[in-house]
């Protein structure tokens, strides 16, 4: 008898992060026994940052997954305003073992209604938005929660992947993985989280993101008011 795959959905959108995307898919795809699917709203091409993926599969068709993953992206306060596209996500989750994201794809997660009453990561810049959708924010770079698993910012997905490949197949195959890849990070700075960059570094990409945050308490406060969930 053929023993069914695990099947592992990445649910991706124009716009997204693709560091986001690519570097969970790099180690979630050698998972042995697994199947890896790239799925989009409605299929084909999907532009990433300069980067675009070709061929991926139409979510509404895809029956079920085991895991689906949904990458974070600057817009993805206004991606959680796709009905269809969120409302694709909510499907195959509601019947996945693992519901994960990376970044701010936990916002597409809130939107979806999967993380109420859940504690969940986002990038730190826009964490202070998951409460809007009923979640708990947590700055851990892997936060898992029941079923749900959720990384932080962009790089925190390699962890975060590490983590659900331990997850599905042992330790030892994350390790393995870990080895064959490489990922021994030593960055040269320490700059990576608001809490230990620079005081101008930070007050410099602070000033970069401030003009934007109106509008994405907009839309996920509108996200949000679809869920009928009621705001203190």
């Amino acid at each position: 008898m053929t023993q069914t795959p695990f099947r592992i959905v990445f649910a991706v959108y124009p716009g997204m992060t693709q560091l986001d995307f690519t570097g969970p898919h790099q180690f979630l795809s050698r998972v042995p026994g697994s199947e890896t699917v790239v799925a989009s709203r409605d299929g084909g091409d999907v532009p990433a940052e300069g980067l675009v993926f070709a061929g991926t599969s139409v979510l509404a068709e895809i029956e079920a997954c085991d895991l689906i993953c949904v990458p974070g992206g600057v817009n993805a306060s206004e991606v959680a305003l796709d009905a269809a596209f969120v409302g694709e996500v909510r499907r195959l989750a509601l019947g996945a073992r693992y519901v994960t994201s990376v970044c701010t794809g936990s916002l597409i997660l809130g939107a979806a209604g999967l993380l109420t009453g859940k504690r969940a990561a986002c990038h730190w810049a826009w964490r202070h938005l998951l409460p809007l959708y009923g979640a708990v924010a947590d700055g851990g770079r892997v936060v898992r929660d029941g079923n749900v698993i959720t990384g932080g910012g962009v790089t925190a997905g390699i962890d975060f992947a590490l983590a659900v490949v331990a997850e599905i197949g042992g330790d030892e195959l994350a390790q393995t993985l870990q080895l064959g890849l490489e990922y021994a990070p030593a960055p040269p700075f320490d700059a990576g989280r608001p809490e230990t960059a620079p005081a101008a570094v930070l007050a410099a990409y602070r000033a970069r993101m401030d003009p934007m945050m109106p509008q994405r308490e907009a839309q996920t406060l509108k996200a949000a008011a679809r869920l009928g969930i009621a705001l203190a």
